[in-house]
């Protein structure tokens, strides 16, 4: 896919040092953007690349067709909605392994 900017760069993932949310969460100024609604976050950056993992790369579009809510309050609602969204797609890499 042709990315607006490299998904490794300092618009992307720094590097392959953000991933996931981390990325996502830089799109946001928790101190103006709220409330905030997934139409008008994907609006603005549904083109951009957020790296998943080493391997992988989606589309903000792509991640946001998993998120049920519309509208987030603050952040930290944005983040529990997103998260919840990254974990039902099976883009959260990380597992807890219960013993």
């Amino acid at each position: 896919m042709d990315w607006p900017h490299d998904p490794d760069g300092d618009e992307g993932s720094e590097g392959r040092r953000k991933y996931g949310q981390a990325v996502l969460a830089k799109k946001i100024d928790e101190g103006e953007d709220f409330p905030l609604t997934q139409s008008a976050f994907v609006d603005d950056y549904g083109d951009h690349p957020i790296r998943i993992d080493y391997e992988t790369v989606v589309s903000v579009a792509e991640i946001f067709e998993h998120v049920d809510q519309e509208e987030y309050e603050d952040f930290p609602d944005f983040h529990k909605a997103v998260g919840q969204a990254l974990r039902d797609a099976d883009y959260w890499p990380y597992r807890l392994e219960h013993a």
